[in-house]
């Protein structure tokens, strides 16, 4: 039998906790998830609940599964831009493309992945389908994250995350120019109720979020901004930019179509969004760390290209 843990994110908040699973793993059916439910084997924390409980931020939610059903999550030899590493840390720049942990229809070639080949010892507190695993960014986004290799280390970061203390700014293109040369954008953000697979502004049922951003340069009908996160919802930036009618370039999903921009007689695929700083206090030496990774050579090659259009 394995033990599967699921650490509840702010954006989860309210869901039952039986849909919260059937959204997290396509693995599950929703007739083994009332099972557990029915036989007290879904614990959260270290009591069994309902089907009608809400998930909470932070809340672990615990069941065994069968070994039929146990996933397989693999260690696999993939190149890792290694910035810093420490028995308790390390810190990776994450390539464009990369899924961050296994879900379904992304098994293999993840981040887990190539980190359990690396570290062997990652931090247990998200279970075995993302050990280690303390924030994310999304696949079509690059750049730093932190993971923990102990789950003392773990809880720490998670903390810091929890209370908004940690330094994190992007940069991003995004389309059309901003009148302003700084601005900060509010607005609570929750799962779209029509597309739950996407977010939106949600004053009702999502988290308040704050984006600070500042105009890098205005080029013809783009723009290059960094944004600076007081809080740290999914999908964050995107939401926000589209928000006030400046979505990411190539984020098909949030408004920047690519219809009518070609990099290398290509489409951009997915948003040009790159996670350029992150600074933290070290959980177990209490030393501030901080970590700048050099923006991608696609995204150098599209400011090139729009300086060049200028």
């Amino acid at each position: 039998m394995g033990l599967i843990v699921y650490n509840v994110q702010d954006e989860y908040e309210g869901l039952r906790v039986d849909r919260f699973l059937s959204e997290q793993s396509d693995d599950l059916s929703r007739s083994y998830i009332q099972k557990l439910i029915r036989e007290q084997r879904l614990i959260v924390g270290e009591k069994p609940v309902k089907a009608s409980y809400q998930v909470r931020s932070g809340d672990l939610i615990s069941f065994e599964v069968p070994p039929n059903l146990e996933p397989q999550i693999l260690p696999e030899n993939i190149p890792l831009e290694i910035l810093f590493e420490d028995p308790d840390l390390i810190v990776v720049n994450k390539p464009k493309g990369m899924v961050v942990h296994p879900a379904a229809g992304h098994d293999s070639g993840t981040l887990v992945n190539a980190l359990l080949y690396h570290c062997r010892d990652l931090s247990g507190i998200n279970g075995i389908l993302r050990p280690g695993i303390v924030h994310r960014i999304d696949k079509d986004t690059s750049g730093i994250l932190v993971c923990a290799k102990s789950d003392q280390a773990h809880r720490g970061l998670a903390e810091q995350f929890k209370v908004h203390s940690i330094h994190r700014m992007y940069e991003a293109v995004c389309v059309g120019n901003f009148k302003e040369s700084a601005g900060t954008v509010t607005g609570s953000i929750g799962r779209n109720p029509n597309q739950r697979k996407l977010m939106a502004i949600n004053e009702r049922n999502g988290k308040p979020a704050v984006t600070h951003y500042q105009v890098i340069r205005n080029f013809s009908k783009y723009s290059h901004i960094s944004c600076i996160l007081e809080t740290g919802r999914t999908h964050q930036i995107r939401v926000h930019m589209a928000s006030i009618h400046h979505p990411l370039l190539g984020d098909i999903s949030y408004g920047g179509n690519t219809s009518s921009f070609k990099l290398d007689g290509k489409d951009l695929e997915g948003q040009t969004l790159h996670a350029r700083e992150l600074g933290f206090i070290h959980p177990i030496t209490g030393a501030y760390l901080e970590f700048t990774s050099e923006l991608p050579e696609y995204f150098q090659k599209l400011l090139k290209k729009l300086e060049n259009r200028n």
